[in-house]
């Protein structure tokens, strides 16, 4: 996440802080005013020009509290919370008022979206009612009723004026000690050799142990000064307002069509009319106006003609209305269409707030109480993992890159939310050395962190395009196929895009030794499932240890949360540690061979002995395969008998051509990560980032097993896992469930009901093809305690878009409980 970046010496400042924060818009107001809350005091601001002179001057001040999943719900529900209380805090109005959300549907699969998340809503206490069209034009009467399927309405929800609350929270923030300067535009900013961070501004030079960077599209270039990198575009954003309409009262709800790629809110008793409309319009930073506030950009009718012909659909009104304003500004967007906050890797104490995708105002609050207490406590106090500024490869700063998924992730805010979605753009980044191979097979590849990677399997000839579907999208057919040869025969994954980092040096065990919650002394050849922990015991990486010789480890992580798994371990590593950390990833294609027959296949190419006594599970050796030689894990994420191959990547053609060739006798079969996520699910293998985050620990997560307790010296994170194994009964757990109804389909997010009662949430679900029904995991929270009493004598019903469907409930797997088939 850092380039070479020179320390520079320290110049004598004129002012110095504990904390400083650059930039006086929501995210760096809202960061300034929780810190001076929880008590820091050493606080300034710096604005270059007039606080929300940036891009928060120009929000529409939308109030929305529930998102999409359950994360996101947890920071945006916040925002009414603390714009409702600011006026009384204050004396400053803010302009809030809960006049509600009106989300319109125009087809059944929006509906049956907007469904689920009102389900969601239920998780929260918040009010979310699905209403007909005729409801909706009684809640809107200038709505069209006839071209919408329903909605949904959230009186919580509203507005507010995106200014005035940004005032109020500057008056809040300097009533308790918070220093604001106004006009302070930064020339330069460096580290010093010393640590603390040195910005150059038009009156002199500052001087901060901790600095926060919240410049909103600024952002990219003021931290790439540091060697930082932050991964922003800007884009234009349009909204037009219109001349007073007779029927837009104060009263009026907010109206999302999304569909339609609209939003219309009240604008003194006129609409504004803005719009996420289904591909952007990237603006590379150099066409901005330097030096200048309040930006406006040049008017594009033809640009928003799309998203105003929908709004004129739904409100007819809008035909013969006036347009007194139409505005165009500049929003910052990021790669996967989520804010980014936290700690840069390897710059102790810059911390970043930025990237909001024109949401800043719906997450600003949220964000900064998150960072502020992040700051506070050297760590998270909640789950960020998912908006980590550390989540980010170092080639998501590639400017073209950014520019061309900018197209793309504008309209995302709007477009369906498909399950298993894949991005179109910016795509072609990083392939394996075998994705010719597996395009010859029919592959439809999609991207996980850049990599090009095979999802599923098309038949001969058939077309390899994703149709959608919360039912049942047209790849299940062939990840069915896929699996039932996991099961019987035997598989063929690329996972070249794990993560691997190189642990290296004369203090490698007992660095590793520390930062793990399992033992990794083990024996050359050993390999560790574990966990690296948070002082709270939360999970922080899960990855899988292969110790090479005594003084060198190799750790494989997912590909998705390599850059954040690189900077936990890297961020632990002292200076008086004899230890190196370098990542290898690029040096390894893995080829995992997986299934009952993958013993009979493996021993065609290679002449080791791959019997159980002489390579057991969870060992690794190196082996001969064709000409090649590899690094053989006997390891299964597919709960399968199987080797993953790590080889040299130059060879990696070589070995998968001479194992597929010895696979064709045995009905070896290509697979993707499709087949991947139903398998494991089958099996009841954790995820990270899904059922397991940085708020779980071990013991919640049914991992205990992978402990060591008397581990000396401890781990981090030991203190607080064992005050919770000697607490009594665990109030949270990780659950499996089985839906006894085979139609319904499980992804994630959907509601957990214990005897009617709502008690979790599903972390990850899908279809069982060896099942034939749906089956999930997710986290069950009681107060007595989740205990095997209560999974076997409670009735449990998982609700799926407001509909209950009865399930069974196991601590154990559904599939193989024991785990016998891998060690076979």
């Amino acid at each position: 996440m850092i380039t070479n970046s020179p320390l520079r010496p320290r110049e004598l400042p004129n002012r110095s802080y504990e904390i400083l924060i650059l930039g006086g818009g929501i995210a760096g107001l809202s960061v300034a005013y929780h810190l001076a809350k929880n008590g820091k005091k050493d606080v300034a601001l710096l604005e270059r020009n007039t606080l929300t002179s940036g891009t928060t001057w120009h929000a529409a001040g939308l109030i929305m509290q529930t998102r999409g999943t359950h994360a996101l719900t947890e920071i945006a529900k916040y925002n009414a919370e603390l714009y409702s209380a600011l006026e009384s805090e204050t004396g400053q109005a803010t302009g809030f008022k809960q006049n509600g959300t009106l989300g319109v549907a125009r087809t059944k699969e929006r509906l049956y979206e907007t469904a689920r998340n009102a389900s969601i809503a239920k998780s929260f206490g918040l009010e979310a009612h699905m209403i007909s069209p005729s409801e909706a034009k009684r809640l809107y009467p200038a709505l069209n009723p006839s071209i919408i399927e329903g909605a949904v309405f959230i009186p919580g929800d509203g507005q507010t004026n995106p200014v005035d609350t940004c005032m109020a929270l500057a008056i809040g923030a300097k009533q308790n000690g918070v220093k604001i300067f106004e006009n302070s535009d930064v020339n330069d900013l460096w580290q010093t050799s010393e640590g603390c961070y040195q910005i150059r501004t038009n009156e002199g030079v500052v001087e901060a142990e901790i600095l926060v960077l919240a410049c909103g599209l600024w952002t990219r270039d003021l931290a790439s000064k540091l060697g930082a990198r932050v991964p922003l575009y800007a884009a234009e954003h349009f909204y037009v307002v219109t001349e007073p309409m007779d029927f837009v009262t104060p009263t009026l709800p907010v109206l999302r069509d999304t569909d339609g790629h609209v939003y219309l809110k009240e604008d003194t008793r006129k609409l504004l009319v803005g719009a996420f409309e289904p591909w952007g319009k990237p603006l590379p930073m150099e066409k901005l106006p330097k030096g200048t506030a309040f930006i406006e950009l040049r008017e594009d009718w033809d640009h928003f003609e799309l998203p105003m012909t929908k709004a004129i659909e739904i409100v007819p009104e809008l035909a013969n209305a006036g347009i007194a304003k139409f505005f165009n500004g500049p929003e910052s967007f990021t790669p996967d269409l989520l804010f980014m906050i936290g700690e840069v890797p390897g710059l102790k104490n810059l911390y970043v707030s930025s990237g909001y995708n024109s949401e800043g105002i719906e997450y600003g609050a949220g964000a900064g109480r998150a960072l502020a207490e992040w700051i506070i406590a050297g760590e998270p106090q909640m789950d960020t993992s998912f908006i980590d500024v550390a989540r980010f490869h170092p080639f998501q700063i590639n400017k073209r890159y950014l520019h061309d998924r900018t197209v793309e992730v504008v309209g995302l805010h709007y477009k369906m939310h498909w399950p298993a979605y894949q991005p179109e753009t910016s795509r072609g980044v990083r392939k394996s050395a075998l994705h010719d191979r597996w395009a010859k097979l029919g592959a439809s590849f999609g991207e996980g962190m850049g990599w090009e990677r095979p999802l599923w399997f098309a038949g001969e000839g058939e077309s390899t395009k994703n149709l959608y579907s919360y039912d049942e999208p047209n790849w299940f057919k062939y990840t069915s196929q896929e699996c039932k040869a996991a099961r019987n025969e035997a598989i063929l994954l690329d996972q070249s895009s794990f993560g691997k980092h190189l642990v290296q040096g004369g203090d490698a065990c007992r660095f590793l030794q520390w930062l793990c919650a399992g033992n990794v002394d083990v024996p050359i050849g050993k390999l560790v499932y574990t966990h690296m922990l948070n002082q709270k015991g939360g999970i922080e990486t899960d990855i899988t240890v292969n110790r090479l010789s005594q003084t060198e480890f190799l750790i494989i992580s997912s590909a998705t949360v390599h850059p954040r798994d690189k900077a936990w371990i890297t961020k632990h590593v002292r200076d008086d540690w004899n230890v190196t950390v370098t990542d290898v990833t690029s040096a390894y294609a893995v080829l995992s061979l997986q299934g009952p027959k993958s013993r009979e296949i493996l021993s065609q190419v290679t002449d080791t002995d791959l019997a159980n006594s002489a390579f057991p599970f969870a060992t690794s050796q190196e082996i001969d395969v064709g000409y090649a030689r590899v690094i053989a894990n006997r390891l299964t994420y597919v709960g399968e008998l199987g080797w993953e191959l790590h080889i040299p990547t130059e060879m990696a053609q070589h070995v998968f051509d001479v194992v597929w060739e010895a696979g064709q006798a045995f009905g070896l079969k290509a697979a993707g990560y499709h087949a991947l996520e139903h398998l494991r699910s089958e099996r009841a293998y954790r995820e990270y980032q899904l059922d397991l985050t940085p708020v779980d620990t071990l013991l919640e997560a049914g991992l205990g097993f992978t402990v060591d307790w008397n581990k000396e010296g401890g781990f981090i994170g030991w203190d607080a896992l064992t005050c919770q194994r000697n607490s009594g009964p665990l109030k949270k757990r990780l659950v499996s469930f089985k839906v006894r109804d085979p139609k319904p389909v499980l992804f994630h997010e959907e509601l957990i009901r214990c005897d009617g009662e709502i008690v979790g949430y599903i972390s990850s679900g899908v279809k069982s093809f060896t099942i034939g029904t749906s089956i999930a995991m997710g986290y069950v929270n009681h107060p007595a305690g989740v205990t095997k009493d209560l999974i076997e004598n409670s009735r449990w019903e998982i609700e799926i878009a407001g509909k209950l469907y009865e399930a069974d409930a196991s601590l154990r797997a559904f599939f193989d409980p024991n785990g016998d088939r891998a060690k076979q």
